[in-house]
């Protein structure tokens, strides 16, 4: 269940129920939000703990813990007397479960697949866009029949089934030479101290072996991320995409009651967006496959679609132009998601997606943490949901200048690797020989 990497998935509660909830406790929409938020920003802070963990204990045994820590925390949830006790446990402890599930598991299918990684990645998380079909009508049935509580307590022991997920992933064994550790720690210290001459930089090189400590620290969180500009620019990506992801998932429903749609018609909105996004995520997973043109611009085309769509959201009022709404939305959506991952490792390369997704997360975690209720405080401002919508777009469409930056660096070959050879001259010439295959790996 790759429930931490997209809107949908990013949108633990299911949107009956956060309305639920809301009128349960008598509370606005900003904080009833902060519920969703917290899950999110738990998936983006833990991602780095999950795959640390994974790189220490194994993958198979942290995704199914995560599994178990997720469903203790929806069945707890359900218990819950106020916003606080739904914060602590639907939020943190159901969000940290998920961050153990899913960290390991996208690595372990960069690993699984190589030439068809885009389609693996597609079909992959289309699983959550069937959830989502069949969930979300039975969920509005569930919370009619059940109440909010019943309903998050069956949802909790569908949690489970992580563990099952867990147990069946075939361990591999993919760690990074210690050579080129040393390699990676060598290039970290030139790029923060720019001003050394390259004889002592090189002489230091040859002399100097990288303490064990390092290389294992290196070898369970890669640090050394930190000074790929190529990944940074990517990570700000994030940060203004993961603004936009969440808020049309958690606010849909909502708009489409306050437009004067019926309950089951708006809930079916969420069903028609899980079709499209399935099918977009099967559909430009095969084109990107293909290679018919570079991933990364692919990336940027269905971002600056997605914030297009989402500020067209508003002019929808009737049930018609709510599900030709939620059926683009759904299909450019699952564009998006479908190759993301993709170009994250084509940008730091497979051997160190496990520790770029951790960091990826966790600088990503920004957005995931502030996207709901800014959106929650436009539409309480407001007083209309079609606000939330305006405020993703235009995130969106901020997110998919930082792509730009990217593909203009990986045009013109830039980043401080590189930048730092040519302060240095001539002499790094093996430098840069070491960069670029440090690069490729």
């Amino acid at each position: 269940m790759s429930q931490a990497e997209s809107g949908n998935e990013e949108s633990f509660q299911p949107t009956d129920t956060m309305r639920e909830i809301q009128h349960y406790f008598a509370t606005t929409a900003t904080a009833s939000s902060w519920i969703t938020s917290i899950s999110v920003a738990t998936v983006h802070f833990g991602a780095p703990v999950g795959s640390a963990l994974s790189a220490y204990f194994g993958h198979r045994p942290v995704v199914m813990s995560g599994g178990l820590l997720s469903s203790i925390g929806m069945v707890a949830g359900s218990y819950a007397q106020d916003l606080l006790q739904l914060y602590i446990t639907v939020g943190f402890l159901t969000g940290f479960g998920y961050a153990l599930t899913w960290t390991p598991t996208v690595t372990m299918l960069g690993w699984y697949f190589e030439k068809r990684r885009p389609v693996a990645n597609a079909l992959a998380s289309t699983g959550e866009c069937i959830l989502t079909f069949i969930l979300t009508p039975s969920f509005q049935f569930m919370v009619d029949q059940y109440s909010w509580r019943g309903a998050m307590l069956i949802l909790g022991a569908l949690q489970l089934n992580l563990c099952l997920c867990g147990a069946l992933l075939r361990p591999l064994n993919r760690h990074v030479p210690p050579k080129e550790l040393e390699e990676k720690e060598h290039e970290l210290e030139l790029l923060s101290q720019p001003h050394i001459d390259s004889r002592s930089s090189n002489n230091r090189s040859d002399s100097k072996k990288l303490d064990p400590l390092k290389v294992k620290i290196i070898r369970y969180v890669d640090y050394t991320l930190i000074a790929n500009a190529r990944f940074m620019v990517y990570s700000m990506f994030g940060v203004f995409a993961a603004l936009g992801f969440f808020a049309p998932s958690l606010f849909l429903v909502p708009y489409a009651r306050s437009q004067g749609v019926e309950e089951y018609q708006a809930a079916a909105l969420m069903s028609i967006s899980a079709v499209l996004d399935l099918l977009g995520r099967v559909l430009f997973g095969w084109v990107a496959n293909l290679r018919l043109v570079k991933t990364v611009h692919q990336l940027i085309i269905t971002v600056i679609l997605l914030g297009i769509v989402l500020l067209l959201g508003p002019l929808a009022t009737t049930f018609t132009q709510l599900a030709l709404f939620s059926a683009g939305y759904g299909l450019v959506f699952g564009a998006t998601v479908a190759i993301h991952i993709t170009v994250l490792a084509e940008v730091v390369g497979v051997e160190r997606l496990g520790s770029a997704l951790g960091f990826f997360m966790l600088i990503r975690s920004s957005g995931g943490l502030l996207g709901p209720p800014l959106a929650g405080i436009f539409i309480d401002k407001m007083s209309d949901y079609g606000t939330g919508f305006l405020m993703a777009g235009v995130a969106l469409l901020v997110s998919a200048l930082f792509l730009l930056v990217l593909q203009q660096m990986n045009k013109k070959g830039t980043g401080k690797g590189k930048d730092v050879n040519l302060e240095n001259g001539k002499g790094h010439e093996d430098l840069k020989h070491r960069n670029f295959n440090f690069r490729k790996s």
